[in-house]
């Protein structure tokens, strides 16, 4: 895979076309059409934006993006749902969470057929997204395993094995989205940062970590960054990862703290998500180049601060295409 310095991408998810949620046919042969199609749009608009890695725009993941793939293992009810606290918003909003009723295992691929028609439908590398074990548990409620680490375990050998075959079908880049851990530190620290390098055994593709703070207006709101990066960092270079995805548009951090990232990639938040204006290119240019004092040009990715599932394709085509822009006009002074 070739990318140049200050490639632009994507974190993930683009909006679905406006009849997506209109179509309600119980015939499997439609709904794929219609993933199918959804697919195709979402990379047409990442292409004609001008990023340099695209995503299949997690069309298809409409149960969400951990139980999308969840689901597509053994040991997960996906349609039966227990309340549970979710502890990554610190809401203490008790929410109904898919259930665990068995020894989690993968017994065949997931979203490699994904990957599959997206490489079908793009000429430009692709890359792959895929829930971190950590906040897999949190998103899901234990009857059976009695052991967070021991759940974690085995949703990692899972994810292990899918990431494996991904890379054998032609992935270039996957990421582990985990948005848990920049809520709960003290899990990362206790096994969530052992359980993700257990996710890259293998693994040489170009990788990365999402450290997620959710999508725009969740419950904690503006509040939701209190909990910062640099402890992650210390934890995370002690890991197989390869990369760093973290958001600074909507957070405010001095991108002084990239510093902590030694050697790894970083793909760097610099475009708000959510249903606000487009920042000015000036503005994104300037953020980039902030962040080009404490990384290197070829280690360095831009990108939204998050998936941008939550608003309008014409407002998510306008701010990929900022963040291509932006790439372009930052490597032309560099």
């Amino acid at each position: 895979m070739q990318l140049p310095p200050i490639a632009a991408t994507t974190v993930g998810s683009f909006p679905r076309p406006t009849w997506f949620g209109a179509l309600q046919s119980p015939d499997p042969s439609v709904q794929r059409e219609a993933y199918d199609d959804a697919t195709v749009v979402a990379l047409q608009i990442q292409e004609e934006a001008g990023l340099d890695l695209v995503s299949d725009g997690e069309q298809r993941r409409a149960e969400g993006f951990i139980h999308h793939v969840l689901g597509g293992m053994e040991g997960f009810d996906i349609q039966r749902k227990r309340g549970k606290i979710i502890r990554r918003n610190r809401s203490g909003r008790e929410r109904e969470v898919p259930v665990v009723v068995g020894k989690v295992r993968r017994t065949g691929p997931i979203v490699v057929d994904d990957l599959a028609f997206a490489k079908a439908h793009t000429d430009r590398p692709v890359k792959m997204t895929v829930p971190g074990p950590l906040s897999a548990v949190d998103s899901t409620y234990d009857e059976v395993y009695g052991d967070e680490e021991a759940l974690a375990l085995d949703i990692a050998i899972a994810i292990n094995e899918e990431i494996l075959a991904l890379q054998t079908a032609g992935c270039d880049v996957v990421q582990i989205d985990e948005p848990a851990m920049t809520r709960y530190h003290e899990k990362t620290a206790a096994y969530g940062a052992r359980m993700l390098d257990r996710c890259l055994e293998g693994v040489t593709i170009p990788s990365f970590v999402h450290l997620c703070y959710g999508y725009p207006g969740g419950d904690r709101g503006g509040g939701q960054h209190e909990y910062t990066y640099p402890p992650l960092f210390e934890l995370l270079l002690e890991t197989r990862i390869g990369g760093i995805s973290v958001e600074f548009a909507r957070s405010g951090y001095d991108p002084a703290i990239l510093k902590g990232t030694g050697d790894r990639l970083v793909m760097y938040g610099c475009v708000d998500p959510g249903d606000s204006p487009l920042e000015p290119l000036d503005l994104v240019v300037s953020r980039v180049r902030e962040a080009l004092r404490y990384v290197e040009p070829e280690r360095l990715l831009i990108a939204p601060d998050c998936g941008l599932m939550t608003i309008s394709r014409e407002l998510a085509h306008q701010k990929a295409q900022v963040l291509a822009t932006a790439a372009r006009e930052v490597r032309r002074t560099l």
